[in-house]
């Protein structure tokens, strides 16, 4: 009899430990074999784990598999693991995503978390070729791999990125969302593939993660509050930038960024505002902080532009209305690939304030960079090039 009733008790145990636990759904049980598209094994296993009221875990094993597109939506009843431990392929061909604007898109969730050593590969080469969007304003937009919708309390750790088509990774309304560990990995040929590119959200991290990319490795869109992007290794890339802003009279300000322990290696630009002139767009730029940065290479480390007009599709003739203020920058060291070690060029509507400089050293060349400034003037303190008027 005793025996029985610690039997009984051992199974009551394993019972509710296993609903602590959750399902484990790997995907092959819903058909998702190595070598074959899992979009409907995913689609499957998802379902199941969103209508769970206990935490799930869907699981990619080691393989190679193919992927047309996923396009997944909560809210869902407990928090839900992805754990992807296999490369993940998509189509070369955009038209044969099966999906709008990102390859795989998650939406309207709380308490994601999406891990594991796997690989989304975007097998962007060939799209890329399409891309004029350089030169042609209604150019089409290629797919994203990841795009995150809606999504809060939640976490990317440790997976890889590659060869995007478009944008690597899009972050829209999301509030406290982390990546860590994260890799992003294209060549610096590949056009208008931003690392991750966060609109309209707060309290967003990246933290300890290696991108390499065509564009910029963290771009910081509107609307954006309390971002921060520590430990993050950038190259090839155009760097960290906020912005561009101003093209458009609805958007929100940006408030709370900041920056350290970055190092950037070869890129375009270390840390970067830009700002659209002569458009509508009047919002507030503040509360910056760029700290404890490297500099390898870099051909702008540090710039401020208000002028922001690539391949001359705008006119200058009136200022940005992007007021900036409260911008800190501090203890950045390291080589610039060009004379002009730190440019700030505000706006002359809407001169930037609270600018300050300390413990600034770039070289170029062997020798100390310069600075060369409109419409502000930076407090400097410590050692920090003192500004050059812009002709």
């Amino acid at each position: 009899m005793t025996l029985i009733i610690a039997k009984i008790i051992v199974f009551l145990f394993l019972a509710n430990f296993d609903t602590t636990q959750g399902a484990v759904l790997d995907i092959k049980a819903f058909g998702g074999a190595p070598n074959s598209n899992i979009r409907q094994a995913f689609t499957s296993a998802w379902t199941q784990a969103c209508a769970s009221t206990t935490p799930a875990k869907i699981v990619i094993p080691a393989g190679t598999y193919q992927l047309t597109g996923i396009d997944v939506k909560g809210p869902c009843k407990a928090p839900i693991e992805i754990q992807v431990d296999g490369t993940i392929k998509s189509p070369p061909n955009p038209a044969d995503i099966k999906a709008v604007t990102q390859w795989v898109k998650f939406g309207y969730l709380d308490r994601l978390t999406i891990s594991g050593k796997g690989v989304f590969d975007g097998l962007g080469a060939t799209a890329w070729k399409q891309n004029d969007c350089h030169k042609n304003k209604n150019c089409k937009m290629l797919m994203m791999n990841f795009g995150f919708n809606f999504v809060n309390n939640s976490i990317v750790r440790d997976i890889t990125s590659k060869d995007s088509k478009n944008f690597h990774v899009n972050v829209l309304a999301c509030n406290n969302f982390t990546f860590e560990g994260f890799k992003v990995i294209a060549p610096d040929e590949s056009p208008n593939t931003d690392g991750i590119h966060i609109g309209k959200s707060t309290d967003v991290k990246v933290l300890n993660s290696n991108i390499g990319t065509g564009d910029d490795c963290v771009s910081i869109g509107d609307g954006c509050k309390k971002i921060t992007i520590q430990g993050v290794n950038c190259g090839p890339g155009h760097g960290i930038s906020v912005g561009s802003l101003g093209k458009y009279d609805t958007e929100e300000p940006v408030e709370g960024l900041l920056v350290k322990n970055c190092t950037f290696t070869k890129t375009d630009n270390g840390v970067r505002i830009k700002t659209w002139p002569n458009t509508p767009g009047s919002i507030t730029v503040t509360d910056m902080k760029f700290e404890d940065l490297t500099m390898n290479n870099v051909r702008n480390p540090i710039i401020i532009d208000q002028e922001y007009c690539p391949w001359n599709h705008c006119s200058k003739e009136s200022p940005s209305k992007i007021k900036i203020s409260k911008v800190s920058i501090k203890n950045v060291k390291g080589t610039s690939k060009s004379k002009e070690g730190v440019i700030l060029i505000c706006s002359r509507g809407v001169p930037c304030e609270e600018v300050d400089m300390t413990n600034v050293d770039l070289t170029f060349n062997g020798a100390p960079a310069i600075a060369k400034c409109a419409n502000v003037k930076p407090v400097i303190k410590g050692k920090a090039p003192a500004c050059v008027a812009s002709a």
